[in-house]
């Protein structure tokens, strides 16, 4: 019998991933999508890229105990006002989008697949991963579970604008954002919070770009380790050989490698003493939605892969 699928601020970007996914993934029925602002109107009249997938309509009321999981996918600090105006059915299992319960208040599991899949498989409530957050973390994580963090990493991850949400802004405007780059939030970026309590370490200096390309975060970390090249590369393959998504290689990467899929490639590389990883997704994918749909089948004992077979766009 297939899951019956709720989504809670289904017009953003986010949204119309997780859609695009859903109505293809064999094991899942969309019950509703809601939205105030849409209310009435196709879903494909918003997410365009729906057109001729689905007939369905956003709605404004909606029945939580008529579905099996719900995906919230309304901005940061929504989520917490959501269940002060909703109870949570019995039963009911919860992917939250944003970054409310990320901190595991609320009984919420941290829904990262490479480092808390068991957990997850059990979880009720899920708060999935912020997307410069996946990225960094995967770089990472290896090296912290070998305990070989210690000296300062130094972060530049340059990010699509589609990381903006839907919403237009100064900084999201094509004319300011074609044939530009700039750097936000310097030191002060909001995913450092989870980013440091996850990995268990503190001096991480992140400094975030906006880049001129719709989809994707690159990011390249720096650090001093004294491992050899082949040692690296041997710890993060050990680390990940068990991971649906996370592959890593030994040849410098690109974007285009991971864009419209739910993979993560990390490439370590050392230069003298300095070891230096670069890490690619698709924000709204493994940063986002793909990594959402991960979580769901995780949650209901789908294969972890179900629905996200996607090729990447790379030419």
């Amino acid at each position: 019998m297939k899951k019956r699928i709720g989504i809670i601020g289904g017009a953003g970007y986010t949204a119309g991933e997780l859609i695009r996914i859903l109505v293809n993934h064999p094991g899942v029925e969309i019950g509703f999508v809601h939205s105030t602002s849409n209310a009435g109107n196709y879903l494909w009249e918003v997410h365009s890229g729906l057109f001729g997938d689905t007939q369905m309509r956003f709605c404004e009321s909606y029945d939580l105990s008529s579905v099996d999981l719900l995906f919230l996918c309304s901005a940061h600090g929504k989520s917490r006002e959501f269940w002060a105006q909703n109870s949570c059915p019995a039963g009911l299992k919860v992917v939250d989008l944003a970054q409310d319960f990320r901190d595991g208040s609320g009984g919420y599991v941290y829904g990262l697949p490479e480092w808390r899949r068991e957990e997850i498989r059990s979880a009720q409530k899920l708060a999935n991963p912020g997307c410069f957050a996946t990225a960094i973390q995967l770089g990472l994580l290896p090296l912290a579970a070998a305990g070989w963090l210690k000296e300062s990493v130094h972060v530049t991850a340059i990010t699509g604008s589609t990381g903006a949400g839907v919403k237009p802004s100064a900084t999201t405007h094509f004319s300011w954002r074609t044939g530009n780059l700039s750097a936000y939030k310097v030191f002060e970026h909001q995913h450092l919070l989870e980013i440091r309590r996850n990995l268990g370490f503190e001096d991480i200096r992140f400094v975030p770009m906006r880049g001129d390309f719709a989809r994707g975060i690159f990011a390249s970390i720096t650090l001093d380790c004294p491992l050899d090249g082949g040692a690296v590369l041997k710890l993060y393959r050990d680390y990940y050989a068990d991971a649906a998504f996370t592959f890593v290689s030994d040849r410098p990467v690109d974007l285009k490698q991971v864009i419209n899929t739910n993979k993560c490639i990390v490439f370590p590389e050392k230069h003298g003493d300095t070891l230096v990883i670069s890490s690619v997704i698709d924000n709204l994918l493994k940063g986002a939605s793909g990594q959402a749909v991960q979580n769901m089948n995780l949650m209901t004992g789908f294969p972890e892969t179900a629905g996200l077979r996607l090729k990447a766009s790379a030419f």
